[in-house]
């Protein structure tokens, strides 16, 4: 049955590459289906049909204009799910804006960073959750926010920034509210917005997705039109999803698998777009399915565990679910069956890729048997090229052997924003992309992810960076030199333990001691789970951390077990 000799695969489609803006395609997709739900969301009470929310998303894209946002201006975004968010998303489409993502979880050091690095002219965000208050901590690294009347902001620090929307009603200083946001463009004509839709290309930079880099920085990961609208296209193509489909996405929108996967995925298809709540509760993705009868359901593995532990799990009717993609983190073959046989999803596709891919690269297929859906993250999508390649003579490999996972496509990011030396890193000058991540092709085009060139850790479908962790850290005053790596776990697939070296004389404090340092500083999933106090660590002759020497003395300190997880699934 084996096709392949040589690991290199590409995938043609009956169906062309869509060739338009996203904003052309909302206002087609709305033409067509005017009245079918485009979306609902729960814990707001909303619910807009596709002729509702293209009118919304144009008076906010008018808000847009009259605030003077030209196109490749940055708008940056600071909130949880919820429908505003979506608006955003299209309405900055369709003004030719760069939407950039800002982690809900980042805190104020992380914050200072992404609004200073993506020059953004406005930021929109919510009032808290949970224990973030984001108000509080843009008016900490940007006290001139308190001080200026709306639409006026001057900040040394920022001197981009003019603009902040806050996503609700209450009036704070140098803030528009939502409403007050959304009445600026109303006298503005119509024609305005069509003017700007003429100047639009289908390969203009659209989105910007901080990713962490090995650097220590987060890299911003810049992406198109063309890149994100039609990876969204086609994943619902494989998904078999219609304008009869409705897919809850409990998945957090800044990333790439809500906003592409879920928003736009849906959005192309004239398929419902559920939103179960602001962020992911086991409880509230089972009730949207049972109450909405969604037919696709999106999340990592950890968020599937979660559902199918829920206490009142066989309180819900799930019958109604056919489909999903389960993507971010390796991947129990239990968890595989259950999800199968309990939640009716007989057709769950595992998916594979990463952001600077637009995610996806890899998709098992609804006809593939159980067995390639558990060991293998698929064949490459369609309009894409993929090669295994040897790590070190960067020649492709035979099928069977191990190599570095590469990606040619569309779908391929046009760079790192304002980093020309670490996008060189990434794409060659053929144009491809280099995962860092290590697998193998068979004959028939699957692939199976081995192990990765990087030592990013996967923690619950978040993707750690272990230098930039060290980064911050290295920043605590008792903190001599410190070295972070990943152990296995049983229910995030990874934790991250820090290895300490203290300064001389301070005292040595407990984990949580460690714990409270970091709280409030760095986003909580970047705080490591497990510390150790050691005296030095295993060196090279050259003065480099020996890791996998190091990870070896963790996992034998801690009294690791081996951990019985199949890795399946590597990151989007």
């Amino acid at each position: 049955m084996g096709r392949l000799q040589s690991s290199y695969d590409s995938c043609g489609s009956g169906s062309a590459l869509l060739g338009m803006t996203i904003g052309r395609c909302l206002d087609d997709v709305a033409d067509r289906f005017p009245d079918t739900e485009a979306l609902v969301s729960l814990q707001q009470g909303v619910r807009f049909t596709y002729r509702e929310l293209n009118q919304v998303v144009d008076r906010a894209a008018k808000a847009f204009l009259s605030l003077g946002i030209d196109k490749g201006d940055r708008v940056a975004i600071w909130s949880t799910n919820n429908y505003e968010w979506v608006v955003a998303q299209y309405a900055t489409a369709k003004i030719g804006a760069v939407l950039v993502n800002i982690n809900p979880a980042y805190r104020t050091h992380e914050l200072e960073y992404a609004l200073r690095e993506s020059r953004s002219k406005v930021l929109i965000l919510i009032e808290s959750f949970r224990s973030s208050n984001y108000v509080e901590m843009l008016y900490e690294v940007c006290p001139e926010v308190l001080e200026c009347e709306p639409g006026q902001i001057d900040s040394w620090r920022f001197p981009h920034l003019r603009d902040v929307v806050f996503i609700g009603s209450k009036e704070y200083p140098g803030m528009f509210t939502r409403r007050a946001f959304a009445e600026l463009g109303d006298d503005l004509p119509d024609e305005k917005l069509i003017e700007r839709r003429g100047m639009l290309d289908v390969d203009d930079e659209i989105n910007i997705q901080y990713t962490s880099g090995t650097t220590g920085f987060p890299k911003g990961v810049t992406l198109s039109h063309n890149n994100i609208l039609n990876n969204a296209a086609i994943s619902a193509e494989v998904m078999g999803l219609t304008e009869n489909d409705r897919l809850c996405v409990p998945v957090p929108f800044y990333h790439c698998f809500g906003m592409v996967l879920g928003n736009l995925a849906a959005m192309t298809k004239g398929s419902t777009l559920v939103i179960p709540g602001p962020s992911f509760d086991a409880g509230e993705a089972l009730g949207a399915v049972a109450s909405e009868r969604c037919t696709a359901l999106h999340g990592v593995p950890t968020m599937f565990i979660a559902e199918l532990g829920h206490k009142k799990f066989d309180g819900f009717d799930l019958s109604s679910l056919r489909t999903g993609i389960m993507a971010g983190a390796p991947c129990p073959v239990e968890v595989m069956t259950n999800v199968i046989e309990r939640m009716h999803m007989r057709e769950i596709l595992i998916g594979y890729g990463q952001t600077e891919a637009s995610p996806l690269t890899n998709m098992t297929r609804a006809a593939d048997p159980i067995e390639r859906r558990v060991s293998t993250v698929g064949r490459v999508l369609p309009w894409q090229e993929q090669k295994i390649v040897d790590v070190v003579s960067g020649r492709t490999v035979e099928c069977g052997y191990p190599g570095e996972i590469c990606f040619r496509g569309y779908n391929i990011m046009s760079g790192y924003d304002n980093n020309p030396e670490a996008t060189d890193e990434a794409i060659d000058e053929r144009g491809w992309l280099h995962s860092g991540d290590i697998g193998e092709m068979d004959e028939d085009g699957y692939v199976k992810i081995t192990g990765r060139i990087k030592e990013m850790v996967i923690r619950g479908g978040e993707n750690l960076y272990p230098r930039e962790i060290e980064e911050f850290l290295h920043t605590l005053e008792i903190v001599y030199d410190v070295a972070v790596v990943g152990v296995p776990d049983p229910k995030f697939g990874e934790e991250l333990c820090a290895c300490v070296v203290l300064r001389e004389g301070a005292a040595r404090p407990a984990e949580a001691d460690f714990r409270d340092m970091c709280r409030g500083k760095i986003a909580h999933f970047k705080i490591p789970r497990y510390w150790m106090v050691v005296d030095e660590f295993p060196m090279t002759v050259t003065g480099k951390v020996q890791k996998f020497k190091l990870r070896e003395q963790v996992l034998e300190s801690l009294g690791f077990p081996d951990v019985g997880v199949t890795e399946t699934i590597s990151s989007v």
